[in-house]
């Protein structure tokens, strides 16, 4: 029998690929997933599936049932699928320890890093590249903001907590700005102090996640996104997920994450999933850094390379042996495609075209 695994947020696209990863590198893992939704549950791809309360409702109720779950399956290690589930199992395990091995950043880590505007600071403070940002509280700091970024002609504005760029889009003017920020205050409740703006970032969009222990990095990888998911209904064209990446390899921006991570905790450990942005002199600029669980395109960086980033976590995790000497496992380029309803798919270059046959056609009036 494999190692035991509970993934939370089992059902998910991000716990469904990070499952499709383990299995890849590990066939004889035995997944079990939980979740809170029984509808997203039911999609799951684990062998067990558990429905869990809400973690962000009663943490109390899901602390219990999740400790029943691990010591009924006799489950070995449990793995977060989300932000939201990283840091309650992080705060949950270091109050009392989960009766299963845990690899996950420390609670002031994950904090910090889910909160985008005091990353930005943090980093900046240690001249680490990061976008100038700035927190909102009401339409004069937005004009104050958007004098301090000037003669930028666009500007990013965002919620400064959460994922998949939600309430994010760029910006031409503080009026555009302040409606965007006025409809996600009417429209969706969300607080003007939840806002940041930030200097637009034009250049190339990488991916970087990179796994530590003992706060050394053990293994880093790298993607670029070409085109992102449903892009024509982002109003921005922009989103952070990808439908089309490939593997790249940027020494600096790699060195940045590097840096980014040393300095947000000398002992880190598990895995962080950083973003970045080229800005107009093309370097690359740290945006968000995920503390503690896969990104959403973890495949690209399981799939490919020498080494296979889901399983090097379980063997750090339950205190094994890596066989990893050179940590920058650059591979040869594949590409990441991805849309609706279809499991992502990772091609090599120089298989892009098998099975495909180009058509001929004549020019009319030839």
């Amino acid at each position: 029998m494999g190692t035991r695994i509970l993934v939370t947020g089992a059902g998910s696209g991000p716990s469904n690929n990070l499952m499709r990863s383990l299995l890849h590198g590990d066939p004889s893992i035995e997944l079990m997933g939980c979740h809170s939704d029984r509808f997203t549950l039911k999609k799951s791809t684990a062998n067990r599936n558990f429905l869990l309360p809400p973690s962000d409702i009663d943490t109390l109720a899901f602390d219990t049932a999740l400790r029943s779950v691990i010591e009924s399956a006799t489950v070995e290690l449990a793995m977060p699928g989300s932000d939201r589930d990283a840091y309650v199992l992080a705060r949950i395990h270091a109050r009392a320890a989960l009766p299963c091995r845990m690899f996950l950043p420390a609670v002031k880590t994950i904090e910090l890093c889910q909160d985008k505007y005091t990353l930005s600071a943090f980093l900046r403070e240690r001249d680490i590249p990061a976008p100038r940002t700035y927190a909102l509280t009401d339409r004069a700091s937005l004009a104050q903001a958007w004098r301090e970024l000037a003669p930028r002609e666009l500007a990013w504005c965002r919620i400064r907590r959460g994922f998949a760029s939600r309430g994010a889009t760029k910006v031409r003017d503080a009026e555009q700005a302040w409606a965007w920020i006025s409809y996600w205050h009417t429209m969706r409740g969300i607080p003007v102090a939840e806002f940041t703006l930030s200097e637009f970032l034009p250049g190339r969009d990488f991916n970087i996640q990179g796994l530590c222990s003992g706060g050394g990095v053990r293994l880093i990888k790298m993607c670029e996104r070409l085109s992102y998911l449903n892009a024509d209904h982002h109003p921005s064209g922009m989103a952070s997920t990808p439908a089309l990446a490939k593997t790249v390899w940027e020494p600096q921006a790699v060195e940045t994450c590097e840096r980014a991570l040393r300095a947000i905790d000398p002992r880190a450990q598990g895995v962080f999933s950083i973003d970045l942005k080229e800005n107009e002199a093309g370097e690359a600029c740290i945006t968000e850094i995920n503390a503690g669980r896969f990104c959403m395109i973890t495949n690209i960086h399981d799939l490919t390379g020498r080494y296979n980033m889901a399983t090097t976590y379980v063997r750090l995790a339950l205190g094994r042996t890596t066989g990893i000497e050179d940590p920058y496992d650059h591979s040869e380029e594949h590409y990441l495609v991805r849309d609706l309803d279809t499991l992502p798919t990772i091609v090599a270059t120089d298989a892009l075209f098998d099975g495909i046959e180009r058509v001929q056609t004549a020019r009319v009036g030839a």
